[in-house]
Formats: C-alpha cells, sequence, structure tokens
C-alpha cells in the first residue's frame, strides 16, 4: 500500500529526501524576541544563531497547528506515519494526535500512526528512515507500527553541547543535577532517556567530552554494526567528523550519516552542538 511518512522540523532530512514525494516536513516556528521565523526549507541559521546571540531572551518554539497536521494527512498514500519532538520537548506530538482526531471527524478513518520520537534531531530521522525502510520491505501497517515502537525503545541519543542556557531556560533540564558553570570548561555528556534527559558524565573539554559520549555510547548500544550511526551538528561540520572518527575507532557501523541541525535543533543545540544516535 502507499505510505507517506510527516515529520515535524526538528526532524533532519538527508539531502537526498528532501524533495521525496514519500516525505513532508510540517514546520514549527521559532521566536526570538521580536525576531519570528518559520522552521522550513528557507532557514537560515547563520542569521538565526546571531540572531539568538545577540538577543538577551531566551529563544522559544511553538508546535504547528493540529490543522497543519490534519491538511498533511489528507494525501492520496494510504499508510500514513507520523513522527514528532518527543511530547517532554514540544506540543508537536499532541498536535499531530489532535491532527489525526480532526482528520477523522473531516474525511473519515484512515490508516495514521503517530510515532512520539521521545528524541529530537536525528533521532527523530532515525525512525523516520526506518519506518522507509519497513515500508520498502513491504510489510503491513500493523506491523511496521508494531516494529518501530519497538526500535524507538532501543533507540539512544546522546549529546554534548557548548551551551545548555536553552534547554535550561525552556525547563528542559529539571531532571539533571545541577551542572558546573561554563567558565570551567567543564562539558557535561547527555543522553535521552524515553524522552527526559539525563547527565551521563562530564569532562573537561569538548574533545574530552566526546571521547566520553563515545564510550558511553559504544557500551549502551548492543549489536551496532547492525545499526545507522547518525551524527547531527549545529554549525560545526569538523567537529560532527571528529566525532564520527572517535566512534569508527570504537566500532564498525551499517552506515554513518553525518547533518547540519534544522532549525528547532540549532535552537536547542546552539552554535557547536553535536547530537549523536544510534
Amino acid at each position: 500500500m502507499s505510505y507517506k511518512i510527516v515529520v515535524d522540523s526538528c526532524c533532519e532530512l538527508p539531502e537526498q529526501y528532501r524533495n521525496d514525494g514519500r516525505f513532508q516536513i510540517i514546520p514549527l516556528t521559532l521566536v526570538v524576541g521580536d525576531y519570528e521565523v518559520l522552521d522550513d526549507a528557507n532557514f537560515n541559521q547563520k542569521e538565526f544563531l546571531s540572531k539568538v546571540a545577540a538577543c538577551p531572551t531566551c529563544p522559544k518554539s511553538s508546535c504547528p497547528s493540529p490543522e497543519g497536521f490534519r491538511e498533511a494527512y489528507h494525501d492520496e498514500a494510504e499508510e500514513i506515519y507520523v513522527v514528532t519532538l518527543s511530547s517532554h520537548l514540544s506540543g508537536s506530538y499532541n498536535s499531530a494526535e489532535l491532527g489525526k482526531s480532526l482528520y477523522e471527524e473531516k474525511y473519515g478513518a484512515k490508516k495514521i500512526h503517530v510515532v512520539d520520537s521521545e528524541s529530537a534531531s536525528c533521532g527523530e530521522t532515525q525512525i523516520a528512515m526506518k519506518i522507509m525502510e519497513y515500508k520498502e520491505a513491504g510489510l503491513d501497517f500493523e506491523e511496521t507500527v508494531a516494529r518501530i515502537e519497538k526500535f524507538k525503545r532501543r533507540m539512544r541519543t546522546y549529546f554534548v553541547l557548548d551551551n545548555l542556557e536553552t534547554l535550561r531556560k525552556n525547563g528542559r533540564l529539571s531532571g539533571v543535577k545541577a551542572l558546573v558553570v561554563s567558565t570551567l570548561n567543564i562539558k557535561p555528556v547527555m543522553v535521552g532517556n524515553l524522552g527526559v534527559i539525563e547527565q551521563k558524565g562530564q569532562a573537561i573539554g569538548i574533545h574530552k567530552a566526546l571521547a566520553k559520549m563515545a564510550d558511553g555510547i559504544v557500551a549502551d548500544v548492543a549489536e551496532p554494526q547492525e545499526r545507522t550511526l547518525m551524527i547531527s551538528h549545529c554549525n560545526c561540520p569538523e567537529r560532527a567528523e571528529y566525532m564520527r572518527g572517535l566512534m569508527e575507532k570504537r566500532a564498525s557501523y551499517r552506515d554513518v550519516v553525518i547533518m547540519d541541525t534544522a532549525g528547532v535543533s540549532s535552537m536547542y543545540a546552539n552554535d557547536g552542538g553535536i547530537v549523536v544516535t544510534l
């Protein structure tokens, strides 16, 4: 059966899929002081990061409307799969679910499954790519749903950021112990555990923190050779390549994908942030 994968704009699609008809991105809106921009194909990361650096207030995002999701579901595709930013970080998941109800009220029943990624950035990408893999292999709707929910639970999302202020000011670090001030150059290694951000460790300096993150990922993940390593970076491609080298020294993978962060991911990761999923 024909299918479509709908993602919100926190998902970084690899270049070759950005104009692929099997995918549709629903943008969030980003707000920095008086500056407001839609997180779509016209997003300018450099301009956005400069606005964030110059603004005394914390940047925020607003999720897509339920009606926006509803109309994305109104498509010739017989099956719709939706992947959203973690419900712990955004209202995008709830909006997508409400959009499903609105669709059914207006257009009738349809096979629609909304996945709360309990992650962000390339965590959403992992799920979207896995859905495509299952569908291209011929799995039906029910089997795809069952497998993707299982896949989501075993996926790991780690990150090291130069600046945690956006997460902290937006209340996303409530479960994390007090962090050492950044002037000491201590970089926490963070992990998303079923949508809740936890501190996995810390190190002095970004390179040591990335190495600690690599050690943690490899220790946590079974059979890495069967998985795709995804690395998203916020305006730091050299750092992403360095992280790739650290990971490839420790294990082999089915594939490695490196992407620049989209708007929402750039807002949370800040300049220099690295997100890794496996």
